[in-house]
């Protein structure tokens, strides 16, 4: 009896020693990501462990700045009926020093500079509504003015469009679009008066029915990225949840939570392709499929790979093989082509379960959870970098 007793202690030490080994291997995991392995930001980097080289995973070497090879460009081209003119005659003989002013003109050669006028002074319409009084019944009307004349003094709708422009548009700072707005169309605004246009921008928006569009084009695309991130809003901190297509995008601010995903109106019911990161807060999606955002799967299998380089081998040759998958499409969109080669897309998708078995059969205490979990929902792949396989369509 006190054998058994012997080994059965054995057996839930060596248990619990598996157990705190892979609990110790996590904390260090996670202790060593950065924002180059995780969707942590750059600013949450020790300033003490920074590599500036190391933190992009864009390929060194393979563009170079400026105009690629191939692009069409964009040559400015001479406009038939410019602003003005002038001519620049030569006033003297280069040889002997004659007088060229009644010589006539020979040749001549065409430039024309583009360049941008300095502010005019604002345009001031007056308004003045006049009342009459009737002949006939002594009724004293009055006329009506312009739907957007309510003030006495006021700016027009062009200078409340480009300011609109300017914060909301471009995302240009309150103090620098109103010195902008100044400084190019010589409209002097306060900014207050510029704070407060994007609430009076966003309340024509919402109330000319052009949201309800745009989430009904979206709920109908095949394909929608979502995202989340912190911002400012309302006095505090909010998050910032974002559902777009290469056209569309709808903003809508709140918390994390489920509730708060789904207030933009466009993810619940979706049923095509949510294209995210690996936050579980998109996971009661269960209509849609949730392939990972590209960045975010190299960001993980770097991490495992630098965690365990003699273990993660697959996480290296995964990458490659997703980079070799964009290259592939990024080609056929350069060459017009509508899908990928049969053969391309034949010899990618066989390569990559063979990958992914691997990663699945190897060390990885940052799957365990998912691993060891019940199946995920209909439709909707592990929140793991295995569950975004590429997809033929």
């Amino acid at each position: 009896m006190r054998l058994a007793e012997a080994y059965r202690l054995i057996a839930e030490l060596t248990g619990q020693v598996e157990r705190l080994s892979a609990r110790v291997e996590e904390l260090e995991r996670q202790a060593r990501k950065d924002s180059s392995t995780s969707s942590c930001p750059p600013s949450s980097d020790s300033p003490y462990r920074k590599k500036r080289g190391d933190r992009s995973l864009r390929e060194r070497g393979k563009r170079r700045p400026g105009k690629q090879p191939g692009d069409p460009g964009a040559t400015m081209n001479l406009v038939d009926d410019p602003d003005d003119t002038i001519e620049c005659p030569p006033a003297a003989c280069c040889g002997c020093g004659a007088d060229l002013a009644s010589a006539p003109v020979t040749a001549q050669r065409r430039h024309q500079v583009t360049d941008i006028a300095p502010a005019p002074a604002p345009k001031i319409i007056e308004y003045v509504a006049q009342a009459k009084q009737c002949a006939g019944c002594g009724m004293v009307t009055a006329g009506e003015l312009p739907a957007h004349v309510r003030a006495r003094a006021s700016y027009g709708p062009e200078t409340c469009a480009q300011a609109a422009n300017l914060v909301s548009g471009h995302y240009v700072p309150i103090y620098r679009a109103t010195l902008l707005l100044c400084q190019l169309a010589g409209i002097a605004v306060s900014t207050g008066w510029m704070a407060g246009i994007r609430g009076r921008a966003a309340a024509l928006v919402e109330a000319s029915g052009f949201m309800d569009r745009a989430r009904e084009l979206l709920k109908a695309a095949p394909a929608v990225h979502a995202d989340e991130t912190p911002a400012r809003a309302a006095g505090g901190t909010r998050y910032l949840h974002l559902a777009c297509t290469r056209y569309l995008t709808c903003l809508h601010t709140g918390d994390r939570s489920a509730e708060a995903i789904d207030a933009g109106q466009v993810l619940p019911g979706y049923d095509g392709v949510i294209v995210r990161d690996g936050y579980a807060g998109y996971g009661h999606l269960t209509s849609a499929l949730h392939p990972w955002c590209g960045v975010h799967l190299l960001r993980d299998l770097k991490g495992l790979y630098d965690f365990e380089p003699a273990q993660q081998q697959w996480a290296a040759q995964m990458a490659a093989l997703l980079i070799e998958a964009r290259d592939a499409a990024a080609a056929a969109r350069a060459a017009r082509q509508s899908a990928l080669d049969a053969a391309v897309l034949d010899d990618l998708v066989t390569r990559y379960p063979a990958l992914a078995a691997s990663g699945l059969a190897a060390k990885h205490p940052a799957w365990l959870p998912t691993c060891t979990s019940a199946p995920p929902p209909p439709r909707t792949p592990a929140a793991s970098p295995a569950g975004s396989a590429p997809s033929r369509t």
